[in-house]
């Protein structure tokens, strides 16, 4: 039996998870555990703003792609290649052979999969910088748009500045209640 490379899937977008699971059963199904190991949709936790409240969501990190851990002997390109939501193997050229993940690629993925679903404060991000326009996306002034004025950084905090009644009016806001434009 072949060594199992790492493999990109292209997919239908937004078909990820059902990707997985039809090869994961067709795989059950055909008995070619064998020769398939992981398949990973890497997925990153999101923090969402609704009413003012904090939803946390998990969104797919690569849409499109599934990563599939697998020796692409006999039938098996052929079985994946034709489950529903597949469109192709990721390869250097058009309906070309598949080419495997270099396994730098393949620590930074899996380390990525992992790190996504630890840090989930610092994925809402610190990536404002003053004089940036946002948009409040929560809260009494929800919809208004402003210019950061200040950026609080141990409390999470932005100082924004917001055209009220053509006033401007600074506002203290948190980082999950506004969206960069």
């Amino acid at each position: 039996m072949s060594e199992k490379k790492w493999y990109v899937i292209k997919t239908v977008s937004g078909q990820e998870i059902k990707v997985k699971d039809y090869i994961e059963r067709e795989i059950q199904y055909q008995d070619l555990n064998d020769y398939v190991g992981q398949i990973v949709v890497p997925m990153e936790k999101v923090i969402q703003m609704r009413n003012g409240k904090k939803y946390q969501k998990e969104k797919v990190h690569f849409p499109g792609y599934v990563m599939v851990e697998a020796s692409l002997t006999g039938e098996v390109p052929h079985v994946i290649k034709n489950i529903p939501g597949v469109i192709s193997f990721l390869s250097a050229t058009k309906g070309g052979d598949p080419v495997p993940m270099r396994p730098s690629e393949v620590n930074r993925m899996l380390g990525k999969v992992d790190e996504l679903a630890e840090n989930i404060d610092t994925m809402i991000g610190t990536s404002y910088i003053t004089g940036d326009t946002v948009k409040v996306i929560d809260g009494p002034f929800n919809g208004f748009n402003g210019t950061i004025e200040r950026i609080i950084e141990d409390k999470r905090k932005l100082e924004v500045m917001v055209l009220i009644f053509g006033r401007k009016t600074p506002l203290e806001l948190n980082f999950t209640q506004v969206e960069k434009i």
